[in-house]
């Protein structure tokens, strides 16, 4: 089988933890080069793949077919364009880029060479949202009106990281707001109206750390909330419909065994803590019936799966670039909205 060459550019948090370990394990694919400075922790990684400096490197090499772009936000557009127009199918770390026409513009180019370009918003692969998913699906909970979640932390000194700094594409709306708002797109589609509120909490922060947004629909409100000053975690999740409630506890624990060096190599990869495991209220009459769901494996892998089906066969990309623009649409009414203290309505 024909193994699609893959070089990852950048080789911090994201390309180490979410990206070389499942492409590492899957036969579709071989990762050829890394461009990173620091090529002791790429070889201690991954043994005798090549580190380069530069994608250009990458670029070049024609026996390369996709890039793997895990580098800050505000480096996407422009990488990526040099990557699609010299031929290579190209995969974006989230978020896709930071301005809407960006987007636009390599959607066009990606369209008119027939290359795959794709955002990895991974975490519609957590096990959690997965099992929302599957309830909402099979009509558990009726018509849904509120669908609620909520992805905060604890980390109440500023860091010196780029997402913590004044730039393009940092701040928390951009990073974990991307998540949540592509998880409610794909469940709900595009909303009439966003409302939110955006700003920073932390002492001495230079970017925005907290995001509490609401968006609009017929009878269905989606809030989508996040701080960083949050000691104890109330419900992920809780979502109401006019059959049920389901409420949940805990997150997905991919990333945590990604960092810890553990690899999806079993079908016990991505089960969830029983003592997490959501529970089911429906409505029968004047009775309540209390169930214990338990949570869906979650698998990342199950994007670069459905990336190699794409590329080889022809297949939807699992997660399109036209989703991923849907996603900087919204983070832009957010930020609009949160600025004029006003919804914004969507076209």
């Amino acid at each position: 089988m024909k193994k699609i060459k893959v070089g990852i550019v950048g080789y911090g948090l994201s390309g180490a933890t979410f990206h070389a370990p499942l492409l590492s394990v899957l036969e579709q694919f071989q990762i050829a080069k890394v461009v990173s400075s620091n090529k002791e922790k790429v070889q201690k990684d991954l043994k005798d793949v090549e580190v380069v400096g530069s994608l250009e490197e990458i670029l070049e090499d024609p026996s390369i077919d996709m890039a793997v772009i895990t580098t800050p936000s505000g480096l996407h557009y422009e990488m990526a364009k040099q990557s699609l127009l010299a031929g290579k199918h190209v995969i974006l770390e989230k978020p896709m880029v930071v301005e809407a026409w960006e987007a636009e513009e390599l959607i066009k180019i990606a369209e008119e060479k027939n290359l795959l370009l794709s955002v990895y918003h991974n975490r519609r692969w957590d096990n959690d949202f997965l099992t929302v998913k599957k309830l909402m699906d099979d009509g558990v909970l009726g018509e849904i009106n509120t669908y609620q979640v909520h992805y905060d932390r604890y980390r109440p000194v500023v860091r010196d990281r780029w997402r913590e700094k004044p730039g393009p594409g940092s701040g928390m709306l951009y990073d974990l707001g991307s998540h949540l708002i592509d998880q409610a797109l794909h469940l709900f589609g595009l909303p009439q109206f966003v409302s939110a509120d955006v700003f920073s909490q932390k002492e001495n922060a230079e970017t925005d750390d907290y995001f509490h947004v609401i968006l609009g629909y017929e009878k269905l409100r989606v809030i989508l909330h996040s701080g960083s000053i949050v000691p104890y975690n109330g419900p992920r999740y809780q979502v109401h419909g006019s059959k049920g409630s389901f409420i949940k506890y805990g997150l997905d624990c991919q990333e945590a065994d990604l960092s810890d060096g553990k690899k999806p190599l079993d079908d016990s990869w991505g089960a969830d803590d029983p003592e997490f495991y959501g529970k089911l209220v429906t409505v029968e009459g004047e009775n309540e019936i209390h169930e214990t769901i338990e949570t869906l494996h979650g698998s990342y892998l199950t994007y670069y799966q459905a990336v190699a089906d794409s590329i080889l066969n022809g297949k939807k990309a699992p997660v399109t670039a036209q989703e991923g623009l849907a996603v900087i649409k919204i983070i832009d009414a957010a930020f609009e909205s949160s600025k004029g203290k006003k919804a914004i309505y969507i076209k």
